[in-house]
């Protein structure tokens, strides 16, 4: 997308001729920027928001779009406020706000980012080795004790075994995130492309698949109403996975870029409509899948899979009866993971460099030496494989890292920009920005919220 944009690359801003008509390189941007957000939506939404009951999943769904969009749309509009062409967001940064806080948001930005990477390598590892092991029957018998150092028995004296799959797990998770990062090596250009032919299968699949569990919705959690101060501490406390699940704020930044090479000084307004459109595709297609997770599992089964550390789709290949599920809910997932892993590789990766680059200013190295993008690139495979290893809680890391910090970057960093930039001035005093600050701040004290309750 960004390769199509070349041409005009060197034409002024101002002279650029900005067509308002939709066009296929619009619907590329919403489907990229969907295929960025959709893999966490997909996988981890339904069990955390789903645990907390139907009503105030109702509100949340409510909520969302209006949030994805105007948090979006803020931070789009703050990096095409840039005087400089082809500004990225840590450069637009310290364009407006000095050198101290380029530097400050490009380490923000890459916190932000880089854990949701990571959490795409424990997710792959997972979604595969479960389906070794429940689909294709290929497992070993292997006594606790071996896993975790402690023996568990039954009254009758035997020993407890669990069942993994026959490929070691440092061997398995390196080998998947060996190959996703393969994709990314071979070129933007390649990503892109490989990105556009997952989306397409990825909305029908997914869209299938929330029509056809409608049989087996239950409605049972309808009838139970939660008291205020449980729904609004349910709300309050699912609103960082909420963040989570719809953020493409990684994309964002070249999606920024490409526009404004094209469009112009209307970049903005294209970027709004695009924008628009994306959260409405990622609301219709999302919360419905989630509603009907949510409506075909008990609570204590999406505690289970929470407990397993398992995506969504993964848990209902492995519970559900039909041959359709078991088999094609893992592959939703891992297509999901895919084209959700290159936005957020593409976005880790640009803001490691930024920050290379920054704290050493006088290096004769330069910004996109072969060096560098080696080390980088040595860097996100050897932590991205260490954290698939080790198998940390997904949803913890989602709830403590993830949510909060999107949030600073995505929700708070742009509005409070529209309040300081001259450039941004048209924008201030609007509801809008209200509701995207309370609702960053409710995202940023969650986790306090939780601890104290």
């Amino acid at each position: 997308m960004q390769n199509e944009a070349v041409s005009v690359q060197d034409i002024p801003e101002s002279t650029v001729v900005s067509s308002t008509r939709w066009s296929r390189q619009d619907t590329t941007w919403m489907l990229s920027l969907f295929g960025t957000a959709v893999g966490a939506g997909i996988l981890f939404l339904p069990i955390n928001a789903g645990m907390g009951g139907f009503w105030p999943l109702v509100f949340m769904a409510v909520i969302i779009g209006p949030m994805t969009y105007f948090a979006h749309r803020g931070l789009s509009r703050f990096l095409c406020s840039s005087a400089i062409p082809g500004s990225d967001i840590t450069q637009v940064v310290e364009e407006h706000f000095g050198i101290g806080a380029g530097k400050a948001i490009t380490w923000l930005y890459f916190l932000a980012i880089f854990p949701i990477v990571l959490i795409y390598g424990v997710g792959i590892t997972n979604t595969v080795d479960s389906f070794i092991i429940n689909q294709l029957g290929m497992f070993t018998d292997v006594p606790r004790a071996m896993l975790d150092g402690t023996p568990m028995l039954t009254e009758a004296g035997v020993q407890v075994v669990d069942k993994i799959s026959g490929i070691p797990r440092w061997l398995l998770s390196g080998s998947l995130i060996l190959c996703m990062m393969s994709v990314m090596v071979a070129g933007e250009k390649f990503m892109l492309s490989v990105t556009r032919l997952l989306v397409y299968p990825l909305v029908a699949i997914l869209a299938f698949m929330s029509l056809y569990l409608i049989p087996d919705w239950k409605f049972d959690a309808l009838m139970d109403v939660p008291s205020p101060t449980n729904f609004l501490g349910t709300v309050w406390l699912t609103i960082p996975v909420l963040v989570f699940a719809f953020n493409h704020s990684p994309a964002i930044s070249q999606f920024s870029v490409s526009l404004k090479k094209q469009h112009g000084v209307n970049a903005s307004k294209k970027a709004d409509a695009i924008l628009r459109n994306t959260a409405i595709m990622l609301v219709g297609f999302v919360m419905l899948f989630v509603f009907s997770c949510v409506l075909s599992l008990t609570p204590a089964q999406l505690l289970e899979a929470k407990a397993d550390n398992l995506p969504i789709l993964s848990y209902l290949a492995n519970v559900h009866e039909s041959g359709f599920i078991s088999y094609f809910a893992p592959v939703i997932a891992f297509i999901a993971i895919i084209s959700s892993f290159f936005g957020h590789y593409m976005g880790a990766t640009e803001g490691l460099k930024g920050i290379i680059t920054k704290q050493l200013p006088n290096s004769s190295k330069p910004a996109n030496s072969k060096t560098l993008d080696k080390c980088i690139l040595g860097f996100m495979f050897f932590t991205i494989w260490g954290v698939a290893i080790i198998n940390p809680s997904i949803l913890g890391m989602i709830e403590a890292l993830g949510g909060p910090v999107i949030a600073a970057i995505l929700y708070l960093m742009p509005m409070y920009a529209i309040h300081k930039v001259p450039a941004l001035k048209a924008y201030r005093g609007r509801v809008s920005n209200i509701f995207v600050v309370i609702t960053g701040l409710l995202s940023m004290t969650a986790i306090l919220f939780g601890l104290l309750s």
